[in-house]
């Protein structure tokens, strides 16, 4: 939590820290001493949540830029969090959409935040995240987006891989990609094996092989655990969650 805050976002925070199920870490030697670009699962607000509140090294997490915006989180959370429940309840989660936006508003723009955007203020998301890696802090991103990938994760927006090339540009430093397993179930978080940056690789190319790379990973550390419940990006009917034995592929 920043040191200078203000009162009401401490106490907000320790509020959650209260209310929020605590997690233990697990293979943080893979952690490179270092700071790092760390890819995680989102598992709906609980990815985010337990990395602000349980990663002990200097972190910042991509935050989508519209949950930063009072006038468009409504619209934004619906759609995100609630379009898939009962056509019956709409109205409901409409109505709790524009009832959060003050609170979303606040909460994420005093958390360690970078507000993410998908249209020509990309770059300001790169810049400030390359500003945050080389003042030494971790840069947390949960890239899924709405298409099915193996019955464990969804498909990621690949691009997140660029910021690599331009902290490289920027530093000349190759900076590593951890992936991150969150698993809600078992009060876990679990880091993979680093994998390096190759900047003397055609950009397109290694833009896929590191999202193919952490899409494997994290696949991987959540099989390797005990049968559990996946929490799935989308906010999808609680019986419609896999298990992590369901993986195919």
């Amino acid at each position: 939590m920043p040191s200078q805050s203000p009162l009401l976002y401490r106490l907000i925070h320790r509020v959650i820290w209260l209310l929020s199920p605590k997690y233990k870490l697990y293979g943080t030697e893979n952690l490179p001493p270092e700071p790092c670009i760390i890819v995680g699962n989102h598992c709906q607000m609980y990815g985010p949540i337990a990395a602000e509140l349980h990663l002990t090294r200097p972190h910042y997490i991509w935050c989508i830029g519209e949950m930063m915006n009072r006038k468009e989180v409504p619209a934004y959370a619906f759609q995100d969090f609630w379009s898939m429940k009962p056509r019956r309840w709409h109205w409901f989660y409409r109505l709790l959409s524009h009832l959060i936006a003050p609170l979303a508003d606040y909460i994420f723009n005093h958390a360690h935040t970078i507000p993410v955007y998908h249209d020509t203020r990309v770059m300001t998301t790169f810049r400030q995240s390359v500003d945050r890696l080389k003042e030494g802090a971790d840069v947390v991103i949960f890239p899924e987006k709405s298409d099915p990938y193996n019955g464990i994760l969804w498909q990621f927006q690949e691009h997140f891989a660029d910021l690599a090339k331009l902290y490289n540009r920027r530093t000349g430093t190759a900076v590593c990609f951890v992936p991150m397993y969150t698993a809600p179930r078992l009060s876990s978080i679990h880091f993979g094996k680093p994998v390096r940056y190759n900047p003397e690789a055609d950009a397109a190319e290694e833009r896929a092989r590191i999202c193919h790379a952490m899409l494997t990973a994290i696949s991987d550390l959540a099989s390797a655990l005990p049968q559990h419940t996946i929490v799935p990006y989308p906010n999808i009917p609680k019986k419609q969650y896999p298990l992590n034995t369901d993986r195919t592929c």
